[in-house]
């Protein structure tokens, strides 16, 4: 059986700042405090949020009005563990899985130290979202095809903006450590098509409970 995925890059190991930039005025707890990770290896991640098209190969009744090509939503982690299951069961090599948050960021960041992957400002041409930092509308007000808007120097589209996306990674509400994990809660990065560029940013975080599922969150592959 043929079953649909994602193209995917691989993410060289290397080591990275986790975290809010020092000048970064949106910056807030649960993104502190910056420290450095190391990835030790190298990891196969999705060049593009997994489409509706791709979902459908699993659920060929899901979103059934939309295009293929808009990043799959309203799926929650548990309905990800379901499809992860089947995916598995279809393909072979290393299994597929979620990434976790520190691979999620240093993906983002590819290597920048930046706010943003393409620098300390985020323009309307550059990732999907609803409002400036003046709440003045400048964006499309919903999902577009993945690959809508560049790659960032990994090549890698829509890490800001377009959909949040779901990691592997328990919620913690800091970046110590040592912090404990929240059970149940996952989180999530990215920002999505309804938010302003402040919740786009490279640190951005928030968690969630593995039953939630939303119109501007979905996930992309890692092997």
């Amino acid at each position: 059986m043929s079953v649909p995925h994602s193209d995917t890059v691989t993410i060289p190991a290397g080591s990275f700042l986790l975290g809010a930039c020092p000048d970064d005025k949106f910056a807030n707890d649960t993104e502190l405090p910056r420290r450095r990770v190391e990835i030790l290896d190298a990891f196969e991640l999705g060049v593009f949020p997994v489409t509706i098209a791709e979902w459908r190969a699993f659920d060929p009744g899901h979103d059934e009005n939309a295009p293929g090509d808009l990043p799959v939503v309203n799926v929650s982690i548990q309905d990800i563990e379901h499809y992860l299951s089947w995916l598995n069961s279809e393909t072979s090599g290393r299994p597929w899985r979620l990434p976790g948050e520190e691979e999620w960021e240093y993906a983002c960041r590819a290597g920048t130290g930046t706010i943003f992957s393409v620098g300390d400002e985020l323009a309307v041409t550059e990732a999907n979202f609803l409002f400036n930092e003046s709440i003045e509308r400048v964006g499309p007000g919903e999902r577009t095809p993945v690959g809508s808007y560049p790659a960032n120097a990994w090549g890698l589209h829509d890490m800001h903006g377009n959909v949040s996306e779901w990691t592997t990674s328990m919620w913690k509400p800091d970046l110590h450590a040592e912090t404990e994990l929240i059970p149940d809660r996952y989180t999530i990065r990215g920002g999505a098509w309804d938010y302003l560029p402040r919740l786009l940013r490279c640190s951005w975080r928030d968690g969630l409970t593995k039953t939630t599922r939303r119109d501007n969150l979905g996930f992309r592959l890692a092997r």
